[in-house]
């Protein structure tokens, strides 16, 4: 009977057995000398069990979030609120507005994931109107 091929579990050895031997092997070749995190205890695991630690830790490790659509809309609608506060022209104001609606008619028609959408497109003319006087010093 000949060997398995290299790194292919032999039959007649448990897995337990195998792969305490390749760790076994693996720390008198120093394979594990220079691991991050050495010395150091394990993040999390005296936290709350959570099942999507591992999908949380990679958003934070890339510094992404996500938010449902629903939510997302919401939190676009302030930094567009924002952003027309801080525009120093009409046509820009009128573009973000545009762009804003349009994100919220979307959310609003597809019905999208998370909580209802409660938000409305905002009204162009008043906020442009409201813009000007604000510009004006009104």
């Amino acid at each position: 009977m000949s060997a398995p091929p290299e790194g292919r579990k032999p039959k007649g050895i448990s897995w337990e057995s195998w792969i305490d031997r390749q760790i076994k092997e693996g720390c008198e070749r120093g394979d594990f000398d220079d691991l991050p995190g050495k010395g150091k205890p394990l993040a999390g695991l005296d936290g709350v069990r959570d099942d999507d630690w591992w999908l949380k830790a990679k958003l934070r490790a890339e510094r992404l979030s996500y938010l449902p659509p629903t939510l997302r809309v919401r939190k676009e609608l302030e930094e567009a609120r924002e952003a027309i506060a801080a525009a120093t022209r009409e046509d820009v104001v009128r573009g973000i507005i545009a762009d804003i609606n349009d994100k919220i008619r979307r959310v609003n028609r597809f019905g999208a994931e998370g909580p209802p959408s409660t938000v409305m497109p905002i009204d162009v003319e008043a906020t442009v109107a409201t813009w000007r006087a604000i510009r004006e010093g009104r």
